[in-house]
């Protein structure tokens, strides 16, 4: 029998900046977004490495698009060369870290490195239609289970919980907080690809005291814009090698799970997720540096925190320099975003501890989690 395969490993990790829809980077396909930080990724892991890195296969999420499989043309246009094929994957907000989870397999069967993550330009996506009726989205559920839009399911979590108002909005304020003395301190120069001169996010920064005056965006209730992540482009791609092609610089891949969990309360579904990927360690959130939790929605993320037992809603190992809420949320790239926060904070700024997860919870009732080291 085959020696089991060292856990692959991320050598590389780059995004693009993140642009609420309609503004700076609505100019460019979700392929163009997927390109730039697909030859930024490759390019940093061939420095990184110190020789050619041939890419088996290319695996992005994407959730909105045009179809006709955007890795495919992404990885075509990035120049990697026709021998390298690509797959989109589907699992809606946890599309991007799905990807990585799918290319870090293939690493683990065949030793050869891949580049995964995520693209959306929610600004260029396509408006589907059905006997000449519009609709953006399909359904999550079939007939007999909840199928709340997001917005929906929020306001549904924030009421089973109990989270109010306030503690909404001031966990929405610590992300804008936490985001803008990141940008401002130059934590995320290195990880960002420019694109046509555009560099910075263009979300960040909502006052705390814009924030008590929104309205409601449902009659009676706690879920606000402010408290509310904005639909946003970008993309970002991290290039995966077999473990002993690294070069002690990087994160290793330790564990992942994807679950299930009731469509009716979908925002919840990276709690059991970081619970059985950190259980198969044997591994508990008080051995965890960094955690990276997709913030869709406030009370979306302190429902996952409690559950998950982080329940000091300023916990500093939590979205440290700021999440979703401030930088945006480009649905298919979301989850993959944080695995570059991840990789930015472990390895670029190696201080910050060695333990990290990424989590994401996805429409329909499904949690997306991954466990990794710096090494």
């Amino acid at each position: 029998m085959a020696e089991p395969q060292a856990d692959p490993v991320i050598v590389a990790a780059r995004r693009t900046p993140i642009g609420v829809r309609g503004r700076s980077l609505a100019g460019l396909e979700v392929a163009d977004l997927a390109t730039a930080v697909i030859r930024a990724a490759h390019a940093d892991a061939e420095v990184a490495l110190g020789r050619g890195v041939d890419v088996a296969d290319v695996v992005l999420g994407n959730c909105m698009g045009p179809g006709g499989n955007p890795a495919r043309v992404a990885a075509l246009q990035a120049g990697l060369g026709v021998h390298v094929p690509g797959s989109t994957v589907d699992r809606q907000c946890g599309s991007g870290l799905a990807a990585i989870i799918d290319a870090a397999n293939g690493v683990r069967v065949d030793g050869r490195a891949r580049i995964a993550g995520g693209a959306e330009s929610a600004s260029t996506a396509p408006v589907r239609s059905r006997d000449g009726v519009a609709y953006r989205q399909a359904p999550f559920a079939p007939e007999g289970f909840g199928d709340p839009d997001m917005l929906a399911a929020a306001e549904a979590v924030a009421a089973y919980d109990v989270i109010t108002r306030e503690r909404q909005d001031a966990h929405a304020a610590r992300s804008h907080a936490r985001a803008l003395a990141a940008r401002d301190a130059g934590r995320f120069a290195a990880e960002v690809v420019e694109l046509g001169g555009i560099r910075d996010d263009d979300g960040i920064g909502v006052r705390p005291s814009v924030l008590p005056r929104l309205n409601p965006l449902f009659a009676g209730g706690t879920v606000t814009p402010g408290s509310a992540t904005r639909v946003s482009d970008g993309a970002a791609a991290v290039l995966i090698a077999a473990g002993a092609a690294g070069t002690g610089r990087g994160l290793a891949i330790r564990a992942q799970a994807i679950v299930g969990c009731d469509p009716a309360l979908p925002g919840i579904g990276a709690a059991p997720a970081v619970q059985a990927a950190l259980g198969s360690l044997g591994l508990g959130v008080g051995d965890v540096q960094a955690f990276e939790v997709v913030e869709a929605f406030a009370a979306q993320s302190l429902a996952v925190l409690s559950r998950i037992g982080i329940d000091d809603d300023d916990d500093p190992r939590v979205c440290a320099d700021g999440g979703a809420l401030a930088l945006g949320h480009p649905w298919g790239a979301s989850a993959a975003v944080a695995v570059v926060r991840l990789f930015s904070r472990l390895v670029r700024q190696p201080a910050r501890g060695s333990l990290g997860v990424a989590a994401a919870s996805v429409g329909g009732g499904l949690g997306v989690a991954l466990v990794v080291e710096s090494v």
